[in-house]
């Protein structure tokens, strides 16, 4: 089936509860360039870019610049049956813009899905039906995290991710009243965006030791991230990658000769879709590292993408993707059911997302 258009589009979409993570200012919005394929047949794909520029340096202008004008025409006329090949030119051809790369990636996915008539997870050959999500707390006072808290764990979640690393003393005294306040039975999980040296990050574990902190997402910057092997092996293994986790090649550095840490955090918008994102679950789940699955704040589009990718995955232990809950529209519905915090897949068709008549 070969393509006969495609289109890329601005979406800006406000945030119902605008957050803040270490080092940065409250996001109050979010801009998504959404990607649209038809094939000849009538049928459409759909990607999304949400690109992060804290983490890859890529802004969302250049993500449009990237995704604008003639620069989708290379696909039109091109057959979606040859997946991988046009995966590979959509990477190259978007080198430096990962979520611009991820976004094309994604609606050619949900495209060839879609032709075979099968969910995506199925044509990749899936290993999992269900799997509890985390729900992202940000950098709050102590009153308003158990506030927020108390909402999640009312909404049915039983998974939450606090994201630390502003202050550290303030850090353990949220955490050990938020553990206070929702008791044993929901797992605790820390984000601390390269807020802590490796000193603090072992004093951390020190001090949050009756917590039964899950594992603490990158403690340290990038350019530190080696040192994290100074730290025992046991507690390694609860450290999991984000911001020093982009592509394949970092995906082996992590992994050689040792582990360097437990748990991957693949992101779509850092590595550029769901092809380098399975290439990069091959290599953990060799090394025998588990995969968490995270998100930006990113339309249901690309969140379903990386379910859909996840539940490949024999590896993945973890899912994070909470990041189109928060938005206050959308452009699609559909793609996945939450319930008191699991995630599935829908039996649809490819992502399983339906357009909404004001959205694409």
């Amino acid at each position: 089936m070969r393509i006969r258009a495609a289109s890329a589009r601005l979406e800006r979409f406000p945030l119902t509860r605008p957050y803040a993570i270490s080092g940065q200012e409250p996001i109050a919005e979010v801009g998504n360039v959404i990607v649209r394929l038809e094939g000849e047949d009538g049928l459409a794909g759909l990607g999304a870019a949400s690109p992060g520029e804290h983490v890859t340096g890529e802004t969302l202008d250049a993500c449009r610049a990237a995704l604008d004008g003639d620069r989708l025409a290379w696909l039109v006329g091109r057959d979606v049956r040859t997946l991988p090949a046009l995966c590979r030119e959509a990477a190259s051809r978007a080198a430096g813009t990962p979520a611009a790369g991820a976004a094309v990636d994604v609606a050619l996915h949900d495209l060839a899905a879609r032709r075979l008539g099968v969910p995506l997870a199925d044509m990749l050959g899936r290993a999992h039906e269900a799997l509890p999500t985390s729900i992202t707390i940000g950098i709050k006072s102590v009153k308003e995290t158990l506030a927020e808290a108390d909402e999640y764990v009312g909404r049915g979640f039983r998974v939450l991710k606090v994201k630390v690393g502003d202050a550290f003393e303030e850090d353990v005294e949220r955490l050990t009243r938020l553990r206070e306040r929702i008791g044993s039975a929901v797992a605790l999980r820390v984000d601390a965006n390269i807020g802590y040296t490796v000193e603090e990050t072992a004093r951390f574990f020190e001090r949050t030791a009756p917590l039964s902190i899950e594992f603490v997402e990158q403690p340290v910057p990038r350019e530190a991230f080696e040192e994290i092997r100074t730290l025992t092996p046991r507690r390694r293994a609860r450290i999991a990658a984000d911001e020093s986790l982009h592509d394949e090649k970092d995906a082996l550095a992590l992994a050689a000769p040792e582990p360097t840490c437990g748990i991957y955090n693949i992101k779509l918008m850092k590595c550029g879709g769901i092809r380098p994102a399975l290439r990069i679950a091959a290599i953990a789940e060799t090394a025998g590292i588990a995969l968490m699955w995270g998100c930006m704040d990113e339309s249901r589009i690309s969140i379903a993408a990386a379910l859909h990718a996840a539940f490949a995955s024999p590896a993945t232990r973890f899912l994070d993707l909470d990041g189109s809950l928060d938005l206050a529209r959308d452009v699609v519905e559909g793609g996945f059911t939450l319930v008191d915090g699991v995630m599935r897949t829908l039996d649809a068709p490819g992502l399983g997302v339906c357009e909404l008549a004001t959205g694409v």
